[in-house]
């Protein structure tokens, strides 16, 4: 069976992986560059921002995906010599509202936190400018440089026989009935048995007739990047909507914005000064470390956080995985598997009835 997947970003990579891993042809195109848009753009959180706000159908990818990361990124790293450097230097939030829902949470779940004082934080983390007399702890928080992910993931892929794509933009689909027979581009058209959107922000891109559309908004959010000494920075830092992520070579993630802006991908000032602003109150250290890159991506927000995953409610071999917002990293593994699993009607390990467009129909 061929299986054409139009987007080339984390969901895509996945989804070809899973997909030629049971024995599928698969071809992947995009309009732009591989993983260039939201995927490289994120921070690679392994686990929403705050993980115990979220509703279940988030919660069941998130966790099971993180359960697989260590090993999706040793398998990667061997396969390919590009490491995506997953590691779990926990997460540490300030100004929780909801700090007994968070620490409920965490007791259901059998996961390990801690209340931290102030000289406890200072212990854990020296630099750290404690604004709250309180902050939790949970270690199990991981991350993965998300580049280097797309990276590892290309190169594994084309070593499988995947054949991808890059700019290639999608002009339309030649729909047969009940079927789409083909997709358009400027090179001409290509055929396949089972057609995936994974375009992030852009996959509401391609009216079919009169056909259903996933109701996907494009988000912005902006981050920074400085260049600091290794183990400046060894955990994750949240307040708010802001954080700190720590990169092995001692870089630092400044993040983000969160702007209802179109397709406009521009960074701005304004957002430059908030986040700079916010990683120097935090670790002011920083201010001896030089700003390297500043950038926007555009999140693919789907009504509830929750992505689209399964087949189209009118067409038989037309399928979505997107609309993941801002956990597209944290949900990748699981929502892959579970739409593979849904293309080549396997057993799911999940319940797949709260991500099926034809569930979510307006």
């Amino acid at each position: 069976m061929k299986c054409l997947i139009l987007g080339a970003g984390i969901s895509g990579l996945l989804c070809a992986r899973e997909l030629v891993q049971s024995g599928c042809q698969v071809e992947i195109v995009e309009r732009g560059q591989i993983g260039r848009e939201a995927s490289w753009a994120g921070g690679g959180i392994l686990s929403p921002l705050y993980p115990w706000r979220q509703p279940a159908a988030i919660e069941r990818l998130t966790q099971s995906s993180g359960q697989h990361y260590a090993e999706l990124s040793q398998a990667l790293k061997q396969a390919t010599g590009i490491d995506p450097q997953w590691q779990q230097c926990g997460m540490l939030w300030f100004s929780l509202r909801d700090l007994e829902a968070a620490i409920k949470w965490c007791q259901k779940r059998k996961i390990a936190w801690q209340i931290l004082s102030p000289k406890e934080v200072a212990e854990l983390q020296p630099g750290i400018e404690v604004q709250e007399s309180q902050a939790l702890w949970i270690p199990e928080i991981s991350q993965i440089r998300n580049p280097r992910l797309i990276k590892s993931l290309q190169q594994d892929l084309r070593q499988c026989g995947v054949i991808l794509k890059e700019n290639t933009p999608v002009l339309g689909f030649v729909r047969s009935r009940e079927r789409i027979a083909a997709i358009k581009t400027s090179n001409g058209k290509i055929e396949a048995d089972v057609f995936i959107v994974t375009a992030g922000a852009w996959s509401s891109s391609w009216q079919i007739e009169e056909a259903w559309q996933p109701d996907i908004r494009p988000i912005k959010g902006q981050m920074l990047l400085i260049k600091a000494k290794p183990n400046l920075l060894r955990l994750i830092v949240q307040c708010d909507e802001h954080y700190l992520i720590p990169r092995l070579d001692g870089r630092i993630l400044v993040g983000s914005t969160v702007e209802d802006s179109g397709f406009d991908k521009r960074p701005t000032r304004p957002a430059f000064e908030e986040l700079y602003a916010f990683a120097l109150k935090t670790l002011p250290i920083l201010k001896c470390s030089p700003v390297e890159l500043h950038w926007a991506g555009l999140r693919p927000k789907a009504p509830g956080g929750i992505p689209y995953i399964g087949r189209h409610p009118e067409i038989a071999n037309l399928y979505y995985n997107c609309g993941h917002f801002r956990n597209g990293v944290a949900m990748g593994p699981e929502a892959a598997k579970l739409l593979a699993d849904l293309v080549l009607n396997r057993e799911t390990n999940i319940d797949p009835q709260a991500y099926l467009p034809k569930n979510r129909m307006l």
